[in-house]
Formats: C-alpha cells, structure tokens, sequence
C-alpha cells in the first residue's frame, strides 16, 4: 500500500490511499478553513474505528446484532509530555447485550492493530456503557 499526500490550497493536507481520498485541514485559528478534520483528529479515527472492526467481527462471530453499538473515544492528554497519556474508549451496547462477553468484547476492541502500534507507555481504557 502507497499512501500519496499532497496538499490542497491553504493548511489543507490530503491522502491519498488505496484510491480514497482522506481530507484534513486546520482549524481557523490556526490559519485552516476547518473544513475537515484536523490530521490529529484523523489518528484518533482511525484507533476508534479499528477497535470498532474488531468489536463488529466478534459481535458478529456470535450472532449479536450492533445496530445499536457505539464507540466512544477520548484521551488524556499529559502537557509534561507533550503527548497523549491514556485513551478512553467507551462501548456503548443496548440494555440486552450479553453479560458474559462484556469482558471479552472489550479483548477484542484491545486486539485493534492501531492500538498495537502504539507506545506501550500509553494507557489504553475501554469500558462497556449499557443504555
């Protein structure tokens, strides 16, 4: 896989990958358009939907419907650092989603590759919220 960025007028920064076009831009204070979202911001997406296909193939593995399943993300972030110092990840599941596999869902959210990627330093949380 190739992944071609170039830029697009003004601090509009785009990827190419694989045919599809990933669009970022900076928000208005820092000189962008806001007109999407900012490359940061795309990192942060990307850890949540690729949890998100982990707790999609197990859920379905297993017949439960995820129609009504969210994901949540947010971080920590440690000025002392300069870095991210915990991402938050919150489940969302309906009130009938199974007792028994609370735990094992959250796994397979934790087998995602980006969050592999990762510094180990950082803290991952992931948490099952029943509505």
């Amino acid at each position: 896989m190739s992944i071609e960025v170039y830029f697009a007028g003004k601090k509009k920064v785009n990827a190419m990958i694989d045919g599809y076009t990933v669009c970022t831009d900076q928000p208005v204070e820092a000189g962008g358009e806001a007109s999407a979202p900012t490359p940061f911001a795309t990192f942060l997406a990307s850890l949540g939907a690729c949890a998100g296909i982990y707790v999609k193939g197990f859920c379905e593995q297993r017949g439960i419907n995820t129609e009504a399943m969210t994901i949540d993300m947010d971080y920590v972030y440690d000025p002392s650092q300069k870095m991210i110092a915990k991402f938050i990840m919150k489940i969302f599941v309906s009130a009938d989603f199974p007792a028994q596999y609370e735990e094992a869902v959250i796994r397979a959210a934790s087998l995602c590759a980006v969050k592999r990627h990762l510094h180990p330093s950082i803290e991952n949380e992931i948490t099952i919220v029943r509505r």
